[in-house]
């Protein structure tokens, strides 16, 4: 038994010693990138608005509320019935908008009624939207909207990005050439667009003035301006 006994010592003495020479292993280290770049390039373009959005509104008041709705509806319906007759898919597009009936408060309680109802057309055939605007008369214009359709808007989107590209790729080629390297790599890249608000708001007072019974409502699209940004970092690399 007294042989097993002088084990002990000797293995905790042991464990003691090699506590420390595990504590002095190095940990691993990455080397921070060497020759790296940030750059960052732009192009934009102006394209001609294809686009008209005009939305007609009308609001009704009244004691009763099931009275003002009826009223939004028979006014609603009958701007509908016009704009079907001239609805093209793509070029002159028909659709509702916000239907609203809320009660009114004074200080004494409740007045009356008041509701409003929307009506949105939109297309690329400007013409026909703008004539159309004379023809709808139970609802007055709201508001109007040029902008870029969708088809347009697409390949509008792909020749900026294409032309920020280029900038980018030859903005690095020069920073390497200047900096004594002979080419790059690229690292990583984040490409942005960024496209002008188109709305165009117009008082409802004045546009209803500007498009008597019958006439086309006077229009002007003027352009949009697409952009777009090409940022990221490029590793040189020598000669």
């Amino acid at each position: 038994m007294q042989p097993f006994r002088s084990l002990l010592p000797a293995a905790a003495a042991a464990l003691i010693v090699c506590a420390p020479v595990a504590a002095q292993v190095p940990l691993a280290t990455t080397a921070p990138p060497q020759n790296v770049v940030s750059l960052s390039a732009s192009a934009s373009m102006e394209v001609p608005k294809d686009q008209l959005t005009i939305v007609f509104s009308t609001t009704r008041d009244g004691p009763d509320a099931a009275q003002v709705q009826s009223q939004l509806k028979q006014a609603l319906e009958a701007a509908l019935a016009e704009a079907r007759k001239a609805a093209r898919p793509g070029q002159l597009d028909v659709q509702t908008g916000n239907f609203t009936l809320y009660p009114r408060h004074t200080a004494k309680g409740p007045s009356g009624w008041t509701g409003s109802a929307e009506l949105v057309v939109e297309g690329k055939d400007m013409v026909a939207v703008s004539q159309l605007a004379g023809r709808i008369q139970t609802l007055t214009i709201a508001r109007t909207a040029f902008g870029l359709s969708r088809e347009a808007r697409e390949q509008v989107d792909a020749e900026v990005t294409a032309q920020a590209i280029a900038r980018f790729k030859a903005r690095a080629a020069e920073v390497a050439r200047q900096f004594g390297f002979g080419g790059w790599a690229l690292r990583e890249v984040t490409v942005q667009g960024v496209d002008v608000p188109p709305m165009q708001p117009m008082p409802r007072i004045a546009m209803a003035a500007a498009s008597p019974m019958g006439e086309a409502l006077p229009v002007e699209a003027g352009k949009a301006t697409v952009s777009a940004t090409v940022s990221g970092s490029v590793q040189l690399s020598p000669r």
